[in-house]
């Protein structure tokens, strides 16, 4: 084994959303009790998911699994409207772990409606997050996931058109399809703020900075995360070999045969706790040394909704 270095990227993990989320399920627990009933995986982690589960949370995707009365936490991926209306009146006590960052675009796209515009949401189907997001509204939003969809929408109008993203994508691809959006629609209102969020964008930075100093990338994060996946295939795209992993129990010796130089990863989702175990996989496999990279220290955090403080 030839691993003389692994590079830790930085930022990496975790982000505030994230934080926020996990700590809303967490308080409701503290607070109320088991079970807590959640609206699809509280993140895309199948570690945090399970820590959660044993703790006493329950994970369920029809509101018909939750018997009324209950404590519903809404995923951090935010839900439709539809959604909302029919939790309340189901009288459940409702905690809405929505990252701000989703809330805003939802708010955007709230606000533009009511001035009568269409949106083209760019995003990937079937995503939680896109499904909240569209359903913010009956008609009137378009789905994009890629160049060739945007040949073939047809909205009512293109005078009043604006653009949503979801949050979580790829910001090379993206600023790809939204120039293809704006050569289709020249009107178009871009969002005044990008959608892709700080997290997203920070750590896709760091992967393209460190990918030009490795020859191994490794990607903390499970499947089903949206950012894991975009750290992975950009540090592909960049020329190295990269591949995802959700636990240390994953890492193939093979992979890092005549590799000096290892990078490591975190999708906004993973726990540093996964991290710090491929790192201790990675010096048993032979790695000599670990040196973290410079990069953004993050430091935002977002308030919890109220009705979670616990009396002392």
């Amino acid at each position: 084994m030839s691993i003389q270095e692994i590079l830790l990227s930085e930022p990496r993990g975790f982000c505030a959303g994230v934080e926020r989320a996990i700590e809303i399920v967490e308080k409701a627990l503290a607070k109320f009790g088991r079970p807590i009933y959640v609206r699809h995986e509280i993140v895309h982690n199948t570690f945090v998911v399970n820590d959660l589960k044993n703790k006493g949370a329950i994970f369920i995707e029809n509101l018909d699994d939750v018997p009324p009365g209950a404590t519903l936490v809404f995923s951090a991926h935010g839900v439709s409207r539809a959604i909302q209306h029919d939790s309340q009146k189901r009288g459940f006590k409702i905690f809405d772990a929505t990252c701000p960052l989703v809330t805003k675009v939802h708010v955007e796209v709230a606000k533009l409606h009511k001035l009568g515009y269409e949106f083209i949401m760019i995003g990937h189907k079937g995503h939680p997050e896109v499904e909240g997001t569209m359903g913010q509204l009956e008609t009137g939003i378009h789905l994009v996931e890629d160049l060739a969809d945007v040949a073939s929408i047809r909205p009512q109008q293109s005078e009043r058109l604006a653009v949503v993203t979801q949050t979580t994508l790829s910001v090379d691809d993206t600023a790809e399809i939204m120039a293809a959006v704006k050569a289709h629609f020249p009107l178009v209102r871009e969002p005044k703020q990008q959608d892709i969020c700080y997290a997203t964008q920070n750590r896709q930075n760091a992967v393209k900075i460190m990918s030009a100093q490795v020859d191994v990338v490794v990607v903390v994060g499970s499947p089903t995360s949206s950012n894991s996946n975009r750290l992975q295939e950009l540090a592909a795209r960049l020329g190295v070999q990269a591949y995802m992993v959700e636990n240390a129990s994953m890492l193939e010796a093979n992979w890092f045969s005549g590799k000096s130089r290892v990078g490591v990863t975190a999708g906004a989702s993973a726990p540093e706790v996964l991290v710090q175990d491929v790192i201790i996989r990675l010096r048993e496999m032979g790695a000599v040394s670990v040196r973290k990279m410079d990069g953004v220290k993050e430091t935002i955090k977002y308030p919890l909704p109220t009705g979670l403080k616990i009396e002392a």
